[in-house]
């Protein structure tokens, strides 16, 4: 079914998230102050760094003893060696690196910078690394979403990331639930009768984009985000489908 209208609504009333904090509660209850009742099919993204601090995934740079390796990349960059350190230790291989920019590998299979080390809103000092499971994140979300507001959301993890040969960072899906991320319009035919043989189109990360309009980067306080209207194939399908092979990308 075509999309003609598509809402997307910054959730307010998101207080500091503490480590073990109940994220489904508080963005159902956050969600019911600002009269936002949530709705089945409603698509809710979730930017990463509130769930890095609710799983504990933050890191104190004070207790980060640098490795050699990790003090030599600090000084040709300029960068704290304990940032350096961080990345590495999160990176399962470093794909490239070049004037202290590091492009690695996640345990998670994401290709990123910095292993996704993130020192923006992660507090003074500290460091925010990327969820170990950020599909199960998002299935725990959603669950407990179903359960307190009894309604069948889909769920996305987002991160903002660079692309290769393009300026700017845009937010893609690192997690889902709920929604089937990828869609697979091979075999329908353009406006011209024209069949169609390689159209995948990434929806999560579509969706990871277009909330990030609202939620922002700097000090909006709005790391949740409601898209309403979006007419998407409910899955059980992880963000795990969304990496290319390392065989058939391009770029590697």
């Amino acid at each position: 079914m075509r999309n003609r209208k598509v809402e997307i609504i910054a959730v307010e009333n998101i207080p500091e998230i503490e480590e073990n904090m109940d994220l489904g509660e508080i963005i159902v209850n956050a969600a019911s102050k600002m009269g936002l009742e949530l709705r089945d099919k409603d698509i809710i993204v979730v930017s990463h760094i509130i769930v890095s601090k609710a799983e504990r995934r933050i890191v104190d740079l004070s207790d980060i003893e640098p490795s050699e390796f990790a003090k030599k990349i600090a000084e040709e960059s300029g960068k704290d060696p304990r940032h350096i350190e961080v990345i590495l230790r999160e990176s399962k291989r470093i794909v490239r690196m070049r004037r202290g920019l590091i492009i690695s590998e996640t345990i998670n299979r994401l290709i990123c910078a910095n292993s996704g080390v993130d020192l923006s809103n992660a507090g003074i000092g500290r460091a925010a690394l990327l969820p170990l499971d950020p599909d199960d994140s998002a299935r725990k979300i959603r669950n407990r979403i179903r359960e307190l507001a009894n309604v069948d959301v889909a769920v996305i993890i987002s991160d903002t990331q660079g692309r290769p040969l393009r300026n700017g960072a845009v937010n893609i899906a690192i997690g889902c639930s709920g929604l089937e991320p990828l869609l697979d319009r091979r075999g329908e035919v353009d406006m011209y009768g024209r069949m169609l043989t390689s159209k995948i189109i990434c929806v999560a990360d579509e969706l990871a984009s277009a909330a990030e309009l609202v939620i922002g980067q700097a000090d909006e306080k709005t790391p949740v985000a409601v898209i309403r209207g979006y007419n998407y194939k409910s899955s059980e399908t992880s963000a795990a489908v969304i990496p290319r092979r390392e065989e058939d990308d391009l770029f590697l």
